[in-house]
């Protein structure tokens, strides 16, 4: 005999449950988040944010968007023992690395996901606060308390748009339209929340600003050219990719400007599938420059401008 194997059937190969030799599983990251059928953000926004850094989405299903591109009229939420039971059996079979927490539907929704976040207290928890300006207002004060009082003591980071934070955290600060990140961020800690990222911050001429905050200093700060189209799940973008890159062992400050970077990129190559808002392309660093697709052999580099680097310093 040569020393070659005979191949393997398929049968063989789906029932070897070791990764192949030298190949690491990919990060695995669980989302706590709500389906959109809009595919712009939720659980659908995670899976194409997180596989773009090289990581693996263990969805949580928390409910489903009742929406389309251009209202969003309500949500179905799961329920909240639905939700601890997917969490706990893919946790005792998965090796997961970190959290992140988007809209989960409910207070009831809310205290299964800090009673998970409580059982795996070395996981970091990357939280993001969306707009809930569709909802009713006793809903929006409920689901914000329990965010507050259960959920944000374990959270590492919370994301999200200056507006809205400000409208959450400061609610009652005369000052609250002339508060910064800082202040904010020392509002976020008073809660047990250790760094803020928030977004949309005014700047002069036509640019946006970015900070990720601790309650003492600005820690990072980017800013971007306003792109005149008003989108749908950046901030799902933005908080999906921060923890997959924080997961791959990335510092903070690394991970949240290359985070920030993606999401620019992928609002820049944005698109409108609809007739509402438009979506972020998250999948822009598959395209090619040319009407030809390269070579099968011939994929691109990380040095390639069109991709996102994720030759993590680890």
């Amino acid at each position: 005999m040569t020393g070659l194997n005979a191949p393997e059937t398929s049968h063989e190969r789906d029932s070897d449950p070791s990764p192949p030799e030298n190949e690491a599983p990919l990060a695995c990251i669980v989302s706590f988040n709500a389906i959109d059928p809009t595919g712009s953000g939720g659980l659908s926004g995670d899976a194409l944010a997180l596989g773009s850094v090289g990581a693996h989405l263990l969805p949580v299903v928390t409910g489903a968007y009742l929406r389309d591109s251009r209202e969003t009229v309500g949500h179905a939420p799961l329920d909240a023992a639905a939700i601890a039971e997917q969490a706990r059996l893919i946790a005792e079979d998965m090796p997961v690395l970190a959290v992140k927490v988007g809209f989960v539907g409910s207070p009831e929704a809310v205290a299964a996901v800090a009673s998970f976040a409580s059982d795996y207290p070395d996981l970091p928890v990357i939280t993001y606060m969306p707009d809930l300006s569709w909802w009713d207002q006793h809903e929006i004060d409920d689901y914000h308390d329990a965010v507050r009082e259960l959920l944000l003591p374990q959270t590492a980071v919370l994301v999200g748009n200056n507006t809205t934070l400000r409208h959450w955290l400061l609610p009652e600060s005369a000052s609250r339209r002339h508060a910064d990140a800082t202040d904010l961020a020392r509002a976020a800690a008073e809660l047990g929340v250790s760094y803020l990222l928030v977004t949309g911050l005014p700047r002069p001429s036509e640019r946006i600003g970015n900070a990720l905050v601790s309650p003492q200093l600005e820690l990072t700060v980017q800013e971007f050219e306003r792109i005149e189209a008003d989108f749908m799940g950046a901030g799902d973008t933005l908080s999906a990719a921060l923890t997959g890159l924080l997961a791959l062992g990335s510092d903070l400050s690394e991970a949240t400007v290359e985070a920030l970077q993606y999401l620019d990129q992928a609002l820049d190559h944005g698109f409108c599938p609809g007739m509402g808002r438009a979506v972020p392309d998250r999948l822009f660093w598959a395209e090619t420059d040319t009407p030809d697709a390269p070579p099968a052999g011939d994929a691109p580099t990380h040095e390639d401008p069109s991709r996102p680097n994720h030759d993590l310093k680890h």
